[in-house]
């Protein structure tokens, strides 16, 4: 970070100040262990947070590990998968979500209207769209690709930055079309990898090796929400949710971050989830506010970039990023196995931001109806009825 973005003072934000004083003592440990010059601060007032921010790196969960355990839950009772940014309850958590988020970027403009914000707040592409048909500053990020930068690099031998990737789709939803070694010209070595790693691979994504090996790509982990809905919902169903297993992690994180002695990340926090955002964010970071309009794989709006999509649509693909924003490169026509489903979803996506906007059960229910894990009437009805119902005390309108 010290080279790649040079930093004075980094202010951390959260309702819950015992976790600020928690996360921020740790994070002052570490910058002084590694001889940083920037300082670090905390408060729970958001507005003096943001004051003067040149980025504002927005990470939230309305309403904790327990809404995202519901959300995890109650879908499965329908025989549909449960799942925090996919389905039902990623419906859910857009719901909670989009407005808080909204209301954040406006505190943000009036204060500091040229600061950009960084969107990880799940689910991303929902969340940026908002963003950016509201006429913020935002750039939607995900730590897929890097990750799967990171584990390509690694079969190969080769450093991270020698790895590019033909990533498109939507958050969550995206396929690795090619691997090239030495830029986006560079020699494609996806056959290679699928060749000589793919049992490896698709281990990794829990997915078949023949599914990978006749796709002829490397699709998201996401995907297997999609492709083995069915196989998922009944493991699902079988063992703990993953909000309970996180909830653990974390409690067990708080204590040690407490140990005055402790300045170096634990090794706990790599089973938390989200390898590699660190990275991702400095990238972005630096290539917003350095004006250096080099390529990094975020969200943003698709403006005729996939044509069968609305210009409004928020896809994810390598863009070129500069102090003006993220302009996504030109892709290649993409197959329809896979725009079919990137248009489906896109269509859900509409649905669900105008849910999130306007609120509504008949928003709720058409939202969900077009959703191609939901898709039949009785199924539809019966979780827009769950979802008000577990989400009441944060649905103004419900």
């Amino acid at each position: 970070m010290r080279d790649a973005l040079p930093l004075e003072e980094l202010v951390l934000v959260d309702p819950a100040a015992d976790r600020l004083e928690l996360v921020g003592g740790l994070a002052r440990r570490i910058f002084a262990k590694q001889g940083h010059p920037g300082t670090i601060s905390w408060t729970d007032d958001l507005d003096a947070g943001v004051d003067g921010a040149d980025a504002v790196l927005l990470q939230l969960r309305v309403g904790g590990q327990a809404a995202r355990n519901q959300d995890e839950t109650w879908p499965l009772e329908c025989g549909c998968v449960g799942q925090e940014t996919t389905g039902a309850g990623g419906l859910a958590k857009a719901l909670r979500t989009v407005p808080v988020v909204l209301d954040i970027a406006e505190r943000v403009r009036r204060r500091n209207p040229d600061a950009w914000i960084v969107d990880f707040t799940n689910p991303v592409g929902i969340v940026t769209r908002a963003l950016l048909t509201s006429g913020h500053r935002a750039v939607g990020l995900c730590n897929v690709a890097i990750g799967f930068q990171r584990k390509f690099a690694k079969l190969l031998g080769v450093t991270p930055g020698e790895v590019t990737l033909e990533h498109v789709g939507l958050n969550h939803l995206t396929w690795e079309r090619a691997v090239r070694i030495g830029g986006t010209d560079g020699e494609d070595v996806l056959p290679k990898l699928l060749a000589e790693h793919g049992e490896a691979i698709a281990e990794d994504l829990r997915m078949p090796r023949t599914l990978v090996d006749r796709l002829g790509v490397v699709p998201s982990y996401y995907l297997r929400y999609f492709y083995q809905h069915d196989a998922v919902v009944r493991e699902l169903r079988s063992k703990p949710s993953r909000a309970a297993e996180v909830a653990a992690i974390e409690r067990e994180l708080l204590e040690m971050y407490g140990d005055p002695t402790l300045d170096e990340k634990p090794e706990l926090l790599g089973k938390r989830g989200g390898a590699f955002y660190s990275e991702a964010a400095v990238d972005l970071t630096s290539s917003l506010l350095g004006d250096t309009g080099e390529v990094r794989i975020v969200n943003t709006l698709n403006n005729g970039t996939l044509p069968f999509l609305p210009d409004d649509a928020v896809i994810e693909v390598p863009a070129a990023v500069n102090a003006q924003g993220a302009k996504p490169l030109s892709v290649r026509p993409l197959e329809p196995l896979f725009a079919g489903l990137v248009a489906n979803v896109t269509a859900y996506e509409h649905l669900a931001l105008e849910a999130a906007l306007k609120g509504g059960r008949e928003r709720v229910f058409q939202a969900l109806l077009s959703h191609p894990l939901i898709g039949q009437i009785e199924y539809a009805e019966k979780l827009t009825d769950d979802l008000i119902a577990h989400n009441r005390e944060h649905l103004a309108w419900a």
